[in-house]
Parts: C-alpha cells; structure tokens; sequence
C-alpha cells in the first residue's frame, strides 16, 4: 500500500523530449518498476515518434486513451506550464505532477481557477502535485520526479515537505538508521501549489502501511498550521516537525516563492510552536529529524 502511486500507476511524461524531461524520465524508468510505469509522452510536435520506447502523443487525452495512463508528470518550461497542468486536468488524470519552477502566478491563478469551476460542474477532481516540487517516491515501487532514488528504503515511515533538499535529508537519515519510507511527497515551495501539507497528512493517516510521519514546512503561509491543527484532531500516528528558517528576517524571501514572511504567523518559531501544542514532537535543528523519529515507534 501506498499513497497516491504504486508499482502499477501508469505515468505520462509532459515536456518529455526537453532534456529536463528526458534526463529524468530515464532515471525513473531505470528505478524499481519503471520500465512498465511510464508509458507514454507527450510534445505536438513529434507525435508517433518514441524515446527510451515511449510513444509519444500530440496530446494528454489521446496519451491516457492509448495507455490506460492515470497520472502525468510535467517538466515543461515555465511559460507553458500551467496549460500543461490544464491539460492534464482536461484529460481527466487522477494527479498531475509539476516539477516545474518559475510558473508565473498569474498563469497559477487561473489554472487553480479552472480547476475549481470544472470541480464546481460536476467534472472530475484531478489532484495536482506541486509546481516547483521534487514528485513523489514510494521507494521499491516507483518514483516520479527529480528525487535521487538510491537513499530511498522501502518502509513504514511517509515523508511530506515543502522543500525538495530537506525531503532527501529526512529520508537520507531514516534509511541510514535503518527506517524506511512508505512514501516520500514534496509539496513544491510555491505560493500557488496544488496539495497542501494537511492533504497529505490525511492520506498518510488513512495509509495502513504508514505508522509515523515526518512532516517538514517552511517560513511563509498558513498551510504548516493549519495541517498540525488538523492532526490534533484527526491524527493517530506519531509526527515529527521541522520548519526551516528559523533565522530569516521578516520580508525576506528566502528561496522558494512562498517562503516569505508576511505576517507574525508565518514565522518559523510561531509555526513550531503550533506544531507543538498540536501533539508533534518538534525539532529546530534537521540533523535530528530521522533519530526523533526513530524515539517515537
């Protein structure tokens, strides 16, 4: 068991003759499943051509047709990705994940638009993974994205974070200690993103195979809090929290889009202290993610 993919997902690379999507659709096919996982690409313009055996497709919609495929992962650049996700969405996939980075807002606002007006009739809900995210891994089945996959372990533990890094140093420290993953998502550090850390935490709290949980958040935004109020509720797995930027003054971006503080909630400490009232057993420093963990189950 896993969240959102497994060993028999069926994947669509978008943007996959660009050497971004190229490079890294190799690295996927070459991990665990992924020989049979990703079946099919997509570019107008060399539609019936293949790469690495894939078929290409001029479009998502006759890509899913052809293949049975449920899920796309999009390393189009940035001008064209939001019409990617679009696309992906009008083709009635179950999730689009979208590495890219530097989608301007704009084109993210009204992407998140569409999506919520084609919900509101009726049409069906694909979930969107990102932009500006790592992908996904649940480790001896498939991975889909940019994440090294040799520091993956096959697990009890799932992984969710808004910074792609902080995810393989949490992984990296629970492989080491012997601990593995049920599955490893990065959320994208973007201020318009799709999944959100309380959409995670739910389906790690509905996984049977997941017992515990690492959850890592950034400075910027409600989304870190309003996750750890949710598990106080809802949540029977131990979590542990880190929020990164401890040390970054106020108005100050600090990497990702959405790591900005903006207002006196958004800061890291006030973050922690939440995640703390809310029964996580938090840390400050990253080294201590995966031994903290380890204290818990």
């Amino acid at each position: 068991m896993s969240i959102y993919v497994n060993k028999d997902t069926k994947v669509i690379t978008q943007g996959i003759t660009g050497k971004t999507g190229q490079f890294h659709t190799g690295k996927c096919q070459e991990y665990a499943n992924g020989k049979n996982c990703f079946v099919a690409g997509v570019n107008p313009k060399k539609a019936g051509e293949k790469i690495f055996d894939i078929p290409i497709y001029g479009t998502v919609k006759e890509a899913a047709a052809q293949t049975g495929a449920t899920v796309s992962v999009i390393y189009v650049p940035p001008a064209g990705a939001a019409a990617a996700i679009w696309e992906a969405v009008e083709a009635d996939l179950d999730l689009a994940i979208c590495i890219t980075e530097g989608i301007p807002v704009r084109d993210m606002l009204q992407v998140r638009n569409q999506m919520k007006a084609k919900e509101a009739k009726g049409g069906k809900k694909t979930l969107l993974l990102g932009p500006n995210c790592p992908g996904l891994i649940t480790p001896d089945e498939i991975k889909i994205g940019i994440m090294p996959g040799h520091i993956h372990m096959k697990g009890r533990v799932g992984v969710v974070s808004r910074s792609g890094t902080l995810t393989y140093e949490a992984v990296g420290q629970l492989t080491e200690l012997g601990i593995g993953q049920s599955s490893a998502v990065g959320i994208g550090g973007d201020p318009i993103n799709g999944l959100k850390h309380i959409d995670v935490m739910q389906a790690f709290n509905d996984d049977p195979d997941t017992d515990a949980v690492i959850m890592i958040g950034e400075i910027g935004g409600p989304d870190e809090a309003e996750a750890a109020r949710w598990c106080k509720t809802h949540m029977k797995k131990p979590v542990v929290g880190f929020i990164a930027g401890v040390t970054a003054p106020a108005g100050k971006r600090m990497g990702h889009a959405g790591a900005l503080i903006s207002g006196g909630a958004d800061t890291a400490e006030a973050k922690l202290a939440v995640m703390e009232e809310c029964g996580f057993k938090i840390t400050r420093n990253p080294s201590e993610m995966g031994r903290l963990l380890k204290s818990l189950i």
